[in-house]
């Protein structure tokens, strides 16, 4: 054994650990995709500084060749990791976003946000709100001052969407409350959501989770180790069911689309807040789409597969409807 080298003071078990030097060693979700031109899709893409105090990022992505004078719907898309790792430049994210731009004809925003524990939450949150005002600083309403010309000249500002896989999802349902009285609404409409396999949780089990006691214990540690508020997972930024969460009634968008995959310890907590927002009193129209046979994200590690294809066919019908 190699004493010289500094002990794990904690460890977040298979993907990364902390060393009591305050090094951070991350296992999985470290590696970057270059942006460019995808032949394969016909898809472009570039990276992007959005906040350059924070170091906050995007990947933008447009469809080959958008007609001239014809805007598109814009996706900002939060990806997943449980708040620690990935990142818009991972393969699989960069992949699978690179299918969701050629496939739904949008231009799309995939936000990089800070990570814990570097960063601990409501880092990623804040960061995504910032991307939020950086893209709204383009539009008519906003302005029209962004510099971003993908953005500026080629999105409908009437047709903005969030969008986000487990981690990435429980962002979007924030900031899809957020976004009501803040301004943002004057600049671009939200018109809906679109929540892949969503990552909210609690103290107390009551799905899939419940029957499963190692993973909850695996999971119930993620929330500790990324959100050090001291309400553990019935902190309302995990479990938006609990009391004194913000009411889904007051979600502001017109439309819902939820997935769930039968497999995943997620899936019974992704049908709650579908069937939680229904019975809300919210204003809007919610769906919810299973996908048989899978596990949690499972169209990001199988991008190709023809049940990720579905989905993605799925989600680009619900933005173009």
């Amino acid at each position: 054994m190699d004493s010289s080298k500094p002990k794990v003071i904690d460890e977040i078990f298979p993907y990364l650990r902390v060393y009591e030097d305050g090094t951070i060693e991350r296992l999985h979700g470290t590696e970057i995709a270059p942006a460019g031109f995808d032949p394969r899709t016909g898809v472009s893409s570039k990276d992007v500084v959005l906040v350059p105090e924070t170091g906050v990022s995007a990947r933008l992505y447009r469809p080959n060749l958008p007609p001239k004078n014809k805007k598109l719907p814009l996706v900002v898309y939060f990806h997943g990791g449980g708040f620690f790792i990935s990142s818009a430049g991972d393969p699989k994210y960069h992949h699978s976003m690179n299918n969701l731009v050629a496939t739904a004809d949008v231009i799309a925003v995939s936000v990089n946000y800070r990570l814990a524990p570097e960063h601990r939450l409501p880092a990623a949150y804040e960061d995504s709100w910032a991307a939020l005002q950086w893209v709204a600083s383009h539009s008519a309403g906003g302005g029209g001052g962004g510099g971003e010309a993908w953005v500026r000249d080629e999105v409908d500002f009437e047709r903005v969407f969030l969008a986000g896989d487990s981690a990435g999802a429980n962002i979007a349902h924030h900031l899809g409350l957020r976004i009501v009285g803040s301004g943002l609404a004057e600049r671009m409409k939200l018109v809906g959501i679109v929540s892949v396999h969503p990552y909210f949780w609690g103290e107390d089990g009551n799905g899939l989770e419940a029957k499963d006691p190692v993973r909850k214990a695996m999971v119930d540690k993620w929330w500790q180790f990324v959100c050090p508020s001291g309400r553990g997972n019935d902190d309302p930024l995990i479990n938006p069911f609990v009391d004194g969460a913000p009411r889904f009634k007051d979600l502001g968008c017109d439309r819902v689309l939820v997935c769930v995959a039968e497999r995943d310890i997620l899936r019974d907590i992704g049908w709650l807040y579908y069937e939680t927002l229904v019975k809300s009193g919210w204003g809007g129209r919610a769906e919810i789409m299973e996908t048989e046979g899978e596990d949690h994200v499972f169209h990001i590690f199988e991008v190709d597969s023809d049940k990720a294809q579905r989905l993605v066919t799925y989600v680009a019908s619900f933005i173009n409807q």
